[in-house]
């Protein structure tokens, strides 16, 4: 069943003018957060995600550091409150920076616990993290990948174990006695998402039959990434990739008209506007491949510019970014229809995780809009494209696109 997702990164929007500071990450000084403005919004988030549950929508939610942008150091901690919080929805964290963290069978632990208290209602999302989360949490950025791989077996094997500790020597980690309790309540795990940006992370992700996640990549990045997907999936033995493993995140505002609707999305656009990051935050040595590295500086040689596309976010217009795939927004209908002509250029996907919120939008607007999904959009996508085809798997791409795919690694601020 086709499955959308509800999201707020839970921001503290009352930041300074952005020409005041450096970086909203990692330096932003904490002196501006107001502890009872924080009370307050956490309270309005919490309702959103528990207005979701009622409305029959699932939830989602990240982690990040340092940030004002995202205060949820934890995901374990907002995953716990919503668990107990609701009844219904699936509860997707995506995710936690297991390559940053120094023990994930503590990961294993806290998922599993939360999948026991919100009775197998768990999605499990496991992220490389941006690297902005580096200097955050003092992390080596050389081997991050491998870190990753390595610590996402080490927790499928914890939850999967149930006679007593195992051992585990790896490249990374180190366990004499792994037993992780409590043991998870899906059978074998819960499902596992990884989000990516590139095609070539996503083959891995196809390798291991975990849910595919890729994030404000717009028609083409998505394209690509999922076509990557299902031809790994193909030829790996797995055959045609179900839609359910595959999932498209962007922010959707929907008002009872397209007036109304863009009205809106200009609210929630704030969060492509102020995720402003000082360039030694983003370029960290050691964090990107040196063939993705090379192909980033032959085009910022050739074509004299940057990479990043974060400019763009900021200052497109809301229309530029609904005709690249980034934003969805107007009235159900045609929200309805963006999303299926979207969904058509890539080849079709399983779940949308959709950004609700974002800077100082109140309950009241939030919910409205997931309120009008819900009701008149929901519906008709899942009556549209829960029984469609499978799309057939394209020809492979050649290195070369892949490569350059590789260079957009850092454009987002998102797990």
């Amino acid at each position: 069943m086709f499955r959308t997702y509800a999201f707020t990164e839970m921001p503290y929007p009352y930041i300074p003018p952005e020409d005041t500071f450096e970086s909203a990450r990692v330096t932003l000084p904490n002196r501006i957060y107001d502890p009872e403005l924080g009370h307050q919004l956490y309270g309005k988030y919490f309702d959103i995600y528990r207005r979701a549950d009622e409305l029959g929508l699932d939830v989602m939610i990240n982690e990040h550091h340092a940030t004002a942008t995202c205060v949820e150091p934890a995901a374990s901690i907002p995953l716990g409150i919503i668990a107990r919080e609701t009844t219904k929805a699936r509860i997707l964290s995506l995710g936690s920076p297991i390559a940053n963290r120094g023990q994930p069978l503590r990961v294993a632990e806290e998922m599993a616990m939360i999948d026991v208290i919100s009775q197998g209602r768990l999605d499990c999302g496991f992220v490389r993290g941006v690297p902005m989360e580096l200097s955050a949490g003092n992390a080596n950025p050389v081997d991050t990948k491998l870190r990753f791989w390595e610590a996402a077996d080490l927790i499928v094997k914890a939850w999967t174990s149930h006679d007593g500790p195992f051992n585990w020597e790896g490249d990374y980690y180190h366990y004499r006695q792994a037993n992780a309790w409590p043991r998870v309540y899906q059978e074998p795990h819960p499902p596992v998402w990884v989000p990516t940006q590139t095609p070539s992370s996503a083959m891995e992700v196809a390798e291991r039959q975990y849910v595919l996640a890729t994030i404000l990549n717009g028609v083409e990045g998505a394209s690509q990434i999922f076509d990557a997907y299902r031809r790994r999936s193909v030829e790996c033995g797995f055959g045609e990739p179900a839609p359910e493993l595959l999932a498209y995140c962007g922010l959707v505002f929907v008002g009872e008209n397209d007036k109304e609707g863009f009205a809106g999305a200009r609210k929630l656009h704030w969060y492509l506007q102020h995720n402003k990051v000082a360039p030694q935050f983003m370029n960290v040595p050691g964090y990107i491949d040196p063939r993705a590295r090379a192909a980033m500086m032959r085009k910022v040689a050739t074509e004299g510019q940057s990479t990043t596309i974060t400019g763009h976010f900021a200052h497109a217009s809301i229309e530029e970014l609904v005709e690249g795939g980034f934003f969805f927004a107007g009235s159900p209908e045609t929200v309805y229809q963006q999303l299926c002509s979207f969904h058509e250029k890539v080849g079709g996907f399983g779940h949308l995780l959709m950004m609700v919120q974002g800077g100082t939008m109140g309950y009241e607007l939030t919910a409205g809009s997931m309120e009008l999904f819900a009701e008149q959009v929901l519906p008709r996508l899942r009556s549209t494209w829960d029984n469609e085809p499978r799309t057939a798997a394209p020809a492979e791409e050649d290195d070369t696109a892949t490569a350059a795919m590789e260079s957009d690694l850092e454009r987002l601020t998102l797990p």
